[in-house]
């Protein structure tokens, strides 16, 4: 049976703290970092295509094999007409997708205390796996924007290819 453990986040931009979450997930045959489309409490967010870029640049900077960027969000949001994506469809979906697998939503520290407000929290509690990650390194995403927003170095809040691309197109 696979082992998918399917890491959703905001990744407005990917941080040294989510590289520290994913390095502690090489038990699973597949990690799939799962960009949101939209944020389910209506943060601001850097457009998700770009953000799935830069997902992929953190992907080749971690060069761990298990790890792939899974953008299931997008094709739920085209479905639902831009309706809200939930975890449990995307769980339900992956579900229906790869019907052997063994799937466990994993939950960034910055998620877990607001876990209970997530649509049919108790129903993904019963049919999946739920695992908290606790972040080894705390670097939030917010620091990276702030720090761009003051003009400061990022390269040693994010990875190389992530910090380019931010620091080159100037997104935030």
């Amino acid at each position: 049976m696979t082992k998918i453990a399917v890491f959703g986040s905001a990744f407005n931009p990917p941080s040294l703290g989510h590289r520290s979450a994913v390095e502690s997930l090489g038990h699973f045959d597949r990690v799939l970092l799962l960009p949101s489309i939209a944020h389910a409490w209506g943060k601001e967010m850097l457009d998700y295509s770009l953000r799935v870029q830069l997902v992929n640049a953190f992907i080749e900077d971690l060069q761990l094999s298990n790890l792939e960027c899974c953008t299931l969000e997008k094709d739920l949001f085209q479905q639902s007409q831009g309706g809200a994506v939930t975890t449990f469809a995307v769980l339900s979906e992956l579900q229906r997708q790869v019907p052997d697998a063994e799937l466990t939503f994993v939950l960034g520290p910055d998620n877990l205390l607001s876990f209970s407000k997530f649509y049919k929290a108790d129903e993904i509690v019963k049919r999946w796996s739920v695992m908290a990650c606790p972040e080894k390194v705390a670097i939030r995403s917010t620091d990276i924007r702030a720090a761009l927003a003051d003009n400061r170095s990022i390269e040693h809040l994010t990875t190389a290819k992530v910090c380019k691309i931010l620091t080159e197109n100037r997104y935030y």
